[in-house]
């Protein structure tokens, strides 16, 4: 049996970039934690964080040097988790919120990997594409 553990994302500086998602996600930096190694545990997974003393940033949308991973947060209210995560030192790159509120916005941490806000609670997703719910 399969079971994921953890999800690992090479970095510069391990507890730097832990913090950023620690106040992302409102999860603790766990215990133990070092230069080398951080992680936030999210119950059987543990997004990890292990420094790469060669890092090389991804540039999306650029193909050359590819995103090679994102993480989705999904939110009640976008408004204030952009307010919120601008403040921590993420900058939006990409908008994609309809009229009705619901969709996604692209963003990337402070080093340079892409992560999304999604409003997508209700949405139902066809071969077709998605049915949005009805704003209220």
């Amino acid at each position: 049996m399969l079971r994921l553990t953890d999800f690992i994302i090479d970095c510069p500086d391990t507890m730097k970039l832990a913090a950023f998602y620690s106040e992302v996600t409102g999860r603790p930096i766990k215990e133990g934690s070092s230069e080398d190694w951080a992680g936030i545990q999210f119950g059987e997974i543990e997004l990890a964080f292990i420094r790469v003393d060669d890092y090389r940033a991804p540039q999306w949308p650029d193909s050359e040097h590819p995103k090679q991973f994102h993480l989705d947060f999904e939110v009640d209210e976008i408004e204030s988790e952009q307010r919120r995560v601008l403040d921590l030192g993420a900058t939006l790159r990409q908008d994609f919120i309809g009229p009705n509120g619901y969709g996604w916005q692209v963003y990337t941490d402070p080093i340079g990997h892409p992560f999304c806000l999604c409003r997508n609670k209700g949405v139902i997703w066809t071969d077709q594409g998605p049915t949005w719910p009805k704003r209220d």
